[in-house]
């Protein structure tokens, strides 16, 4: 129900950490802006340890996420690409963190994944982490392994992708968006 701009307003650098903004503005025929910061077409990369520090929004509504995608979305589509969600949380379920795998016959509402719940996901910074190989790929939260994922040949998580950034509004995974919704911050160490 956003609409992502290019905007400082929904997307700086300030204090030494990156602000991605989420507000309650008509713009562009949505309700809602924010950003989404894709590193496609200027870092991709196969197999890794990506880590990201982030401090997360707890209004309802709001879809916080750190994520990649295959770089082949635009010939492969998806789920045939492959998506890894390093950190998926939905301001509705407070202090729970969803990490999973999208790809062919697990994807949308069914994919392969599991969640933990933390404290202080929203008033102090939190480590989200992927170690993704040719055999296997886990995710994390503050070095706490919470979900390995069995990766293979059969699967499409062998080849380069791109990071994801956002603040996402409603949908199924962000629920009904809270009716007085002004403002959310994501934040990146």
């Amino acid at each position: 129900m956003q609409n992502y701009t290019n905007r400082t307003d929904n997307a700086v650098v300030s204090n030494g950490t990156l602000q991605i903004i989420t507000k309650a503005e008509s713009f562009g025929g949505s309700a809602y802006t924010s950003a989404r910061l894709l590193s496609k077409d200027k870092f991709s990369f196969k197999y890794g340890k990506i880590e990201a520090l982030a401090k997360l929004t707890e209004r309802v509504g709001t879809w916080t996420a750190i994520w990649m995608l295959g770089n082949n979305i635009s010939t492969g589509g998806w789920p045939a690409c492959g998506e890894i969600d390093t950190m998926a949380h939905a301001g509705k379920q407070f202090n729970e963190i969803n990490g999973c795998f999208h790809h062919p016959g697990h994807s949308g509402g069914t994919p392969d994944g599991s969640n933990v719940i933390i404290s202080n996901g929203t008033t102090e910074f939190h480590k989200y982490t992927v170690e993704w190989s040719a055999t296997t790929i886990k995710i994390s939260v503050d070095d706490g392994v919470f979900y390995t994922c069995t990766n293979g040949s059969g699967l499409p998580f062998n080849h380069i992708f791109f990071i994801i950034l956002n603040i996402a509004m409603g949908g199924n995974f962000g629920g009904a968006i809270d009716p007085v919704f002004a403002t959310a911050i994501m934040e990146i160490d």
